[in-house]
């Protein structure tokens, strides 16, 4: 199970990464100008101008990832000892050596080889996956070579027939992989509690799970009031705009769930600030405002709760937080609390809500008896799940440390991921058009790459999302 590293925060990583990233391409786009200026010089005034051109096309296409790591690295995943079963891959399908009892509720993990062929530097590599009428593609960087792991969730039967087929797209599998059986319970029968730090991030990471729960509960920390230039163009200004978004999007967490049928009881918008949770919880004691929507007072987007909490005062304290979270936990008594990943997860507000989750749990007579962890951020792919909407989620990229994961990957049906897209087409976050850059360069991508856009909308957490999997790991309390 995976622990949260000590003396490893985050954001800060995050932000080298970028700054990193950022220093390279400005030493590459100097020395590329100093090119271009030679070539203008000694061949044609008009040849930089027409190699400019083609220049920021192919870097649109196929170089505008943020990927901080290199596809050839190896990804370094431990499982427990006992979940390896020995596999065989024979005439292109995956063959048991030994019959394993397979009921399609465990978590399939398959470790492979793959090496990207020239064409895989262009167009996405992946793997194909094939059995009993069912199919999948699972992406991959560009240029891979190394250790992936891929999602075998939903083919348990197949599998444990010998009719899983694997083959290689624009790569190769070399050697022979190896398979993890993971068990879990069914967290699909307990008592759930999804914890967002923004309106959306419950849909976004765990929609398939809470829709199907014996009982479940949203808790929404922040109103995620901030970035509001939409409203802005509306006429509204700055902190006007702000505050109208804080209020959709608090109107987002109470009704948004409903579409799976969760009572409305049962969300909660605690209405704390956008970016601020890391601000209140260096000073527990002090309210912290908002950055653009000039107030200081949560109760604007508190007013559509059902349940009376001792945050209700409207400060935005850290210590408000604590108590909010404790006495919701006490009132719902969840089995299980889905939460932002410690480790794999670097927004700053999803690190605190984490944090503030497992430090409510101090003391509390009640403990669930399961923390699911998710990722709707990574350190250094943007991209992660790769491939497009509908495909599977193979495991992330994880280069470094020597934690044992716990996985546990939910297998949703055509039905439930179309239910999964109208419930984040709701929610107003999602609606604005991406800039025009950002539509250019998908535009470029779809031409000259290979990639495709999400059918359910433009922004890129419809493709992201709206997959054929959520993965979840458990996360161990200290």
């Amino acid at each position: 199970m995976v622990q949260p590293r000590a003396g490893v925060p985050g954001l800060n990583r995050k932000q080298q990464l970028l700054k990193r990233h950022r220093r390279n391409k400005r030493v590459a786009l100097l020395l590329g100008l100093l090119v271009l200026v030679a070539v203008g010089v000694l061949v044609a005034w008009w040849l930089p101008l027409v190699l400019a051109l083609l220049g920021w096309v192919a870097h649109e296409a196929w170089f505008a990832d943020h990927l901080f790591y290199s596809p050839a690295q190896d990804y370094r995943y431990r499982f427990a000892d006992d979940s390896a079963h020995p596999v065989q891959l024979r005439e292109g399908r995956l063959q048991l050596e030994q019959p394993l009892a397979l009921d399609g509720s465990e978590t399939l993990i398959l470790q492979v080889q793959l090496k990207s062929n020239w064409l895989g530097r262009f167009l996405d590599p992946g793997i194909d996956l094939a059995g009993d009428g069912v199919e999948d593609r699972q992406a991959f960087e560009r240029g891979v070579n190394g250790l992936r792991y891929l999602n075998l969730g939903g083919f348990g039967g197949a599998l444990g027939e010998g009719r899983l087929a694997v083959r290689g797209r624009f790569c190769r599998l070399l050697g022979q992989p190896k398979l993890w059986v993971i068990r879990h319970p069914d967290y699909r029968q307990q008592r759930v509690m999804v914890i967002a730090p923004h309106a959306d991030d419950a849909e976004l990471a765990a929609y398939g799970l809470y829709s199907q729960a014996a009982q479940t509960w949203i808790v929404t920390l922040t109103a995620g009031e901030i970035e509001a230039e939409h409203y802005q163009d509306m006429g509204l200004g700055r902190a006007e705009a702000a505050r109208l978004k804080g209020r959709l999007r608090a109107w987002d967490s109470i009704a948004v769930p409903r579409w799976a049928g969760v009572p409305e009881a049962q969300c909660v918008q605690l209405g704390y600030f956008c970016l601020q949770l890391p601000v209140m919880q260096a000073s527990p004691a002090d309210p912290v405002g908002s950055r653009e929507a000039d107030t200081a007072d949560t109760r604007p987007f508190r007013q559509l709760n059902s349940l009376a909490l001792p945050g209700d005062d409207g400060v935005p304290s850290w210590n408000n937080l604590l108590a909010d979270l404790r006495a919701l936990i006490e009132t719902a008594r969840p089995e299980v609390i889905v939460l932002p990943h410690p480790v794999l997860d670097p927004h700053p507000d999803h690190l605190c809500a984490q944090q503030a989750v497992v430090q409510a749990l101090q003391g509390l007579d009640w403990q669930p008896q399961t923390l699911l962890g998710y990722a709707n951020h990574l350190h250094d792919n943007d991209r992660w799940p790769m491939g497009d909407t509908g495909t599977g989620v193979a495991l992330p990229p994880v280069t470094e440390g020597d934690d044992t994961w716990l996985p546990w990957s939910l297998t949703l049906d055509a039905g439930r991921q179309c239910d999964k897209a109208m419930a984040l087409g709701m929610m107003h976050d999602l609606q604005p058009r991406p800039p025009f850059k950002r539509r250019l360069r998908r535009l470029l991508q779809r031409l000259l790459a290979g990639r495709r856009g999400s059918v359910f909308g433009e922004n890129e957490f419809f493709r992201k999302a709206v997959r054929r999997h959520e993965l979840l790991w458990v996360v161990k309390r200290k």
